[in-house]
């Protein structure tokens, strides 16, 4: 019987990752997906570099209330940038009729398959040394 198991340090997180699961579960047949869509995995996908970057900091310094305060307007500011996104996506989506954003998806189809090209080379220079 497959098992789908979640683990995090508080309720946030929990619900954060459990939220991403479900989006990545939102693609049409052909794995493609809006732009709304991934605007908001992005903003997710940087809320967890936000929390993993402060947590791989020492003890002392991760619970500091200064980097808490950081990485919750970090948060703050990624939520109301993706809010932003997604509505302004809406307003040009009813007025274009989704012609602009079906040429931005398929743009942007390409521009993320350049990107894993590139982070796949370097990973290989880096497992490999040269």
């Amino acid at each position: 019987m497959p098992t789908l198991i979640f683990e995090a340090d508080t309720h946030g997180e929990l619900v954060a990752q459990v939220r991403r699961w479900l989006a990545s579960t939102d693609a049409d047949e052909d794995g493609s997906i809006t732009v709304s869509q991934a605007v908001e995995q992005g903003a997710e996908l940087t809320k967890d570099a936000l929390r993993i970057i402060a947590s791989a900091a020492p003890r002392p310094i991760a619970q500091n209330e200064l980097v808490k305060s950081l990485t919750e307007l970090g948060y703050k500011a990624t939520d109301a940038t993706k809010e932003a996104l997604v509505d302004g996506l809406g307003n040009v989506e009813q007025v274009t009729g989704g012609s602009v954003l079906r040429s931005a998806r398929q743009a942007g189809r390409s521009a993320v398959y350049e990107m894993n090209t590139t982070i796949a080379k370097q990973i290989l220079k880096g497992i490999t040394g040269t």
